[in-house]
């Protein structure tokens, strides 16, 4: 049996301005994609430039708060963000959403892609083997912050979470940031090495991910305000099953193309 090591989620205190560990770990997820990013131009993909890979890390950096908070506020506390709409501001507060955030950096690309005359699928290609890196540093925060904690196990790796209680918990955040992040990223940028038909690497990323999520939700403790809901699963795991049908759509029809164009 572990024990949770109870880091302080304040990283650096200076006067009143507390600087988290969980926003340090964010800095560091969209630090990640630009490094990768800066690989993957100077190995080849000269359809993109240094300036476009900022301007998709920007856009989605704006994508991923606004669609993280309010897929937060809209899925999971809808009746009380509702009813104090301005604490949807309170990104102090806690409570973001991967599938908000996913759709919003989604929308966000889709206006980058329009306004760029690029197809959607073609920036979605390219930065989708650097997404698990960041997504891995978020899991890493979570756990940090002794947050999204796993449901009692008798295994021997089992983790006590002592504000929580007494019972050896699953380390739900790290099966995530192994599962999600380490291990779809090592996947994403091996088949991404090659030249892939368009929208093969951006079906495969929605597919994975959502894939490693439902499984993983096995493990962790659904939220109280909610606990699971149709057919004993989490909204984690209803909000996944759509993202890999979506996932193995676009992957499909990529596959159907006779004259594809080719991304990697």
């Amino acid at each position: 049996m572990l024990q949770h090591p109870q880091i302080d989620p304040v990283a650096l205190q200076i006067g009143p301005v507390a600087i988290h560990w969980y926003g340090l770990m964010y800095l560091l997820g969209f630090a990640a994609v630009w490094l990768l990013g800066r690989w993957r131009i100077r190995q080849g993909r000269r359809d993109f430039s240094l300036r476009d890979l900022e301007d998709i890390i920007f856009y989605s950096v704006i994508g991923v708060i606004a669609g993280g908070r309010l897929g937060y506020a809209l899925i999971y506390k809808p009746a009380y963000y509702l009813s104090h709409p301005l604490e949807i501001l309170y990104l102090w507060e806690g409570g973001m959403s991967f599938h908000g955030g996913l759709v919003g950096v989604i929308v966000v690309l889709l206006w980058y892609a329009r306004s760029r005359d690029r197809h959607l699928l073609d920036v979605g290609d390219f930065i989708a083997p650097m997404i698990p890196l960041g997504l891995a540093a978020g899991r890493w925060g979570n756990f940090v912050n002794g947050e999204l904690w796993g449901r009692p196990t008798d295994l021997p790796w089992g983790m006590v979470f002592p504000y929580v209680d007494a019972l050896p918990r699953h380390p739900s955040q790290l099966y995530q940031m192994a599962f999600e992040g380490l291990l779809l990223f090592v996947v994403l940028w091996l088949y991404s090495s090659k030249p892939r038909k368009r929208g093969k690497v951006s079906g495969l990323f929605l597919m994975g991910y959502g894939t490693a999520r439902f499984l993983v939700e096995f493990t962790r403790e659904p939220d109280d305000f909610l606990g699971l809901l149709a057919g004993g699963l989490s909204m984690g795991q209803l909000l996944s099953i759509p993202m890999v049908l979506a996932g193995a759509l676009i992957f499909w029809k990529s596959s159907e193309k006779s004259s594809p164009e080719q991304t990697g």
